[in-house]
């Protein structure tokens, strides 16, 4: 082929490509993306916790390590790629054809005529912002739902350890009040022995006893339970710590309810819809901007072999909007903002139930510990201390004895029971608000590890 017939065709597609390329520069919205996705999906996990375990460990375990949560963060990665797919041009298409050969007059390429043509799309109606504008946000909603995810994360992993925490203390406590059984029926053998007491005392105090060590196996198969729901935080099957560490005595009066539900803003689960209202109205735009037609623009040239001559070519076509002007689409786009509307007010009634019903749980656990702290265990302390030394003394029965021993333990264990189910109301009520639940005094479930 002559330079004389590349010169032409190569000055049409510099000005069809120089003309089409306006503002091509690529957004900065995945500057980011090099640097998330740097880290080593294949990483090893970190070494297993050993030794006493706090509650800041395991948390910062769950947030490094949790294989539920990681699967989010790729989604938000994926879509920042999306926001890139989205913000490119269309490529250009290339077209080559040959005409005027091989009949009866010309022979071969004797009267050929050759054409090289460039096309471009050029979309048009904003088409590209909107769609740049759509994917951004939608990327922004995979930001929130991760950020749901971690907070969900985040309070799964504080009631593992609140439940890890009780069973410890439930098994002591269990193991306490085998000691006593052991005591109480190692007295009561001593004073069948002596024919102070009938034979059915011994045999009443080894009944309890069995009951006891009953109990005592049920703490230790409960404890090992919330071990391995706790370690399941973090990505594990095999709870590798020996213990956990806090003090689940440590509570405070909750803050009244009305000053919890104005905080109810900060729920990712209720902010996210801010977000998806303004992405269902982007939507909208998009689909709009697809009722305007686009242009193909096409430069090239053509050759001619006899006579050896060129000539450039340029056109352009567009469609006729004339039965699709994406009416359905649209349409479409703003019924998902209406029912996005609607699920706003559903997600605002169903989070402040929640708030409702987590905080009522929190104030009847704080009320009972109270109570429990201030009148039942001292009595049930006081009680089963007057039955032993009664029966020591030949005043009671072994009854009751047996009877003031269950009783305190009924006590000790509803008192560890409230005291979780405080620190776990705590978590339930800082999930819903999206922060500490006492922002100047901290009140957080993190304070059992303390």
């Amino acid at each position: 082929m002559s330079s004389n017939y590349v010169r032409p065709l190569g000055v049409a597609l510099c000005l069809l490509i120089t003309t089409c390329q306006v503002d091509a520069s690529p957004t900065n919205t995945t500057q980011s993306l090099s640097d998330q996705t740097s880290n080593n999906p294949n990483r090893p996990a970190a070494e297993e916790p050993t030794g006493s375990l706090v509650l800041s460990q395991a948390l910062a375990l769950a947030l490094t390590q949790n294989p539920e949560l990681s699967a989010f963060s790729w989604e938000s990665r994926a879509q920042e790629a999306a926001t890139l797919q989205a913000g490119l041009f269309p490529n250009p298409t290339f077209n080559a054809n040959a005409a005027n050969f091989g009949n009866q007059v010309i022979k071969g390429f004797d009267g050929d005529v050759v054409t090289l043509e460039l096309s471009q799309l050029i979309e048009l109606g904003g088409k590209r912002t909107a769609r740049i504008e759509a994917a951004a946000l939608t990327k922004q909603l995979a930001d929130w739902d991760y950020e749901a995810k971690r907070a969900d994360i985040l309070t799964q992993v504080t009631q593992a350890f609140i439940d890890v925490l009780t069973a410890q203390q439930r098994l002591t406590l269990t193991q306490q009040t085998h000691e006593l059984a052991n005591q109480t029926t190692v007295t009561t053998t001593a004073r069948v022995q002596a024919g102070k007491v009938s034979p059915v005392e011994e045999t009443k105090a080894k009944v309890a006893r069995a009951s006891v060590q009953i109990e005592l196996m049920r703490s230790q198969k409960e404890l090992e339970a919330a071990r391995k729901r706790l370690a399941a935080g973090w990505g594990s099957t095999t709870p590798r710590f020996e213990t956990v560490s806090g003090n689940l005595e440590n509570i405070q009066v909750p803050v009244s309810l009305d000053s919890l539900a104005q905080r109810l803003s900060k729920n990712p689960d209720l902010a996210r819809w801010a977000t998806e209202i303004t992405q269902r109205q982007a939507l909208i735009t998009m689909e709009k901007s697809k009722a305007v037609p686009d242009v193909t623009a096409t430069v090239g040239a053509s050759k001619y072999l006899m006579p050896n001559d060129y000539a450039l070519v340029v056109g352009f076509s567009v469609p006729l909007p004339v039965f699709d002007r994406n009416q359905g689409r649209i349409q479409e786009a703003e019924h998902r903002l209406t029912k996005a509307e609607d699920e706003l007010r559903s997600a605002e009634v169903r989070i402040a139930t929640a708030l409702n019903t987590a905080y009522q749980a929190l104030d009847t656990a704080h009320l009972e510990i109270i109570t429990l702290q201030q009148d039942i265990l001292p009595g049930a302390q006081s009680a089963y201390d007057a039955a032993c030394e009664g029966y020591r003394l030949g005043k009671f029965g072994f009854l009751d004895v047996l009877d003031a021993q269950r009783t305190l333990f009924s006590a000790k264990n509803q008192y560890l029971l409230a005291l979780a189910e405080y620190h776990k109301s705590v978590a339930n009520v800082e999930r819903l608000v999206g922060s500490s639940i006492n922002e100047t005094a901290t009140n957080s479930p993190s304070e059992v590890s303390q």
